[in-house]
């Protein structure tokens, strides 16, 4: 009988685990999403006076093909832009290294090889091309030599056009703000019913306004249409080449040698030798340039804080004789009204954030603008050093630079205001710099395929405790069964 029961032990157990099979075949199951592994992302901001390195990163999986991206660090290059390598090029991608070592140990070793890194330049190497195409070609080469050498997966260093500028400047704005896309309490992304914001930009050799626009542009050159979150947009976007602050310094040094031989914009009580090969080398001050000038000559220039002759110098730098659309800002460009919010960022932020912190002037209104930059450029050189003696080097500038904003906001874009009123200047938005690069970030994540999210086959809580318990009771039914076995072959063992 024992041999019988044995003889049918193993097509039982045989039958039992089809039949386990086929209970697990017929368990309903549904797909489980794993959390989305990360991407990242470097941009390398070469701008007129400095380059900052910038690493965004953001889940694989994408909110209707623009990635939610962040700014996970950044770090700035020490010494100048990488257009002031014009005569050493091999310096240029030599400055790179400190900060791409830094991105070594800031992504994950794991993403090196699958983390896209670009290098956009701006106004300044906009200008070297335009005086040296050959240097402006060997400055990149050296860049893209040394970005080449990492691991990373470079796509290209490239001079970014003006347009692409203030465009990538106006996405990264409304993006941080929230804009575009937002992620509500309830755990979903939605799309907020508030309009866009225009952006400002003042960088060190060119100035943008971006803003989005109802109807088509009088100038198609002006329009762009973006599609972001699924979304369409008209923006209207200018750059002004050489109208940047150091290139408007610069202009301006020119025309106060050549008009004055003084400088009615730096304070009374500073001089300065000014060198004449820094003051017309730059394709800015081409028109300023005298026909046969010693470029290591010295000139002493003195300030005289003279508020009225400073506004006519930097009038001289706008036209508005000439425009043959409906209305333009200045220099015969066409601009639609400015309506809505704006925002302005870099120096148009550190300007009048002088005014406001360092001055403690009130900048809230246009003629309190209009007034704060008075008060500035009323002052002596003794008195601007005991309000700010920690920024010496760029004091002699501000109520340069602080005119030439309220003219180029009032005059140029031409803020009434109230339009002014809804103007707010700022660095930062929550932990993210404000500027074109994460704009460009965002832009560029729409060309890197999406990583389609992990699915596991997974089963509901019920099914899997009753799979449970079945095969427990299996295992019990089978312990018993072996120790009966066990217990009927003693007394024959005894025999």
């Amino acid at each position: 009988m024992a041999g019988k029961v044995l003889s049918l032990l193993p097509p039982s157990l045989l039958a039992a685990v089809g039949l386990v099979g086929l209970l697990l075949l017929c368990v309903p199951t549904r797909d489980v999403r794993e959390l989305p592994a990360l991407k990242y992302g470097i941009v390398l901001d070469a701008g007129s006076s400095h380059t900052s390195m910038f690493i965004y990163k953001w889940p694989a999986d994408k909110e209707n093909d623009t990635g939610i991206v962040g700014q996970h660090s950044s770090c700035d290059v020490r010494g100048g832009g990488i257009s002031s390598y014009a005569d050493n090029p091999s310096r240029a991608g030599q400055s790179l290294v400190e900060c791409l070592d830094q991105a070594l140990q800031a992504v994950p070793k794991e993403r090196h090889v699958g983390t896209p890194l670009y290098l956009g330049a701006t106004a300044g190497m906009r200008l070297l091309n335009l005086t040296s195409p050959e240097a402006s070609a060997n400055v990149l080469a050296a860049v893209t030599q040394t970005l080449t050498q990492y691991p990373f997966d470079f796509r290209g260093a490239h001079i970014l056009s003006g347009q692409d500028e203030g465009v990538f400047g106006w996405v990264t704005a409304n993006y941080l703000l929230e804009n575009f896309i937002k992620y509500g309490w309830v755990g979903r992304w939605f799309r907020p019913r508030k309009g866009t914001l225009g952006a400002m930009d003042l960088g060190g050799a060119s100035t943008q306004i971006t803003f989005e626009t109802a109807s088509p542009a009088e100038d198609p050159a002006s329009e762009v249409q973006l599609r972001l979150y699924g979304q369409h947009y008209r923006v209207y976007t200018h750059s002004f080449l050489c109208y940047g602050r150091d290139q408007v310094l610069r202009r301006l040094l020119a025309g106060a040698l050549q008009t004055h031989g003084f400088h009615p914009c730096w304070p009374r009580g500073y001089s300065n030798q000014v060198l004449l090969g820094d003051v017309y080398e730059s394709p800015c001050t081409a028109a300023q340039r005298p026909q046969a000038f010693n470029s290591s000559t010295r000139v002493s220039l003195s300030g005289t804080s003279d508020p009225a002759l400073c506004r006519s110098l930097i009038m001289g730098l706008f036209n508005f004789s000439s425009c043959r659309f409906s209305r333009c800002s200045f220099n015969g460009i066409f601009q639609p009204p400015v309506a809505g919010n704006f925002i302005g960022f870099s120096a148009f932020f550190y300007t009048m954030d002088f005014l406001r912190t360092v001055m403690g002037l009130p900048v809230a209104t246009l003629q309190q603008l209009e007034a704060a930059v008075a008060t500035v450029c009323n002052q002596t050189w003794s008195e601007l050093q005991a309000r700010a003696p920690g920024e010496r080097a760029r004091l002699p500038d501000y109520c340069a630079g602080a005119m030439f904003v309220q003219q180029l906001l009032s005059r140029g874009y031409g803020f009434h205001e109230r339009a002014f009123g809804g103007v707010t200047f700022q660095k930062k938005a929550g932990d993210t710099a404000v500027g074109w690069a994460l704009g460009y970030m965002l832009n560029l994540t729409n060309l890197i395929p999406a990583e389609p999210p992990a699915l596991r086959k997974g089963t509901d809580l019920g099914a899997w405790l009753v799979l449970v318990l079945l095969f427990a009771a299996m295992l019990l039914a089978a312990l018993v069964l072996l120790l009966r076995r066990a217990r009927s072959a003693k007394p024959s063992s005894a025999i």
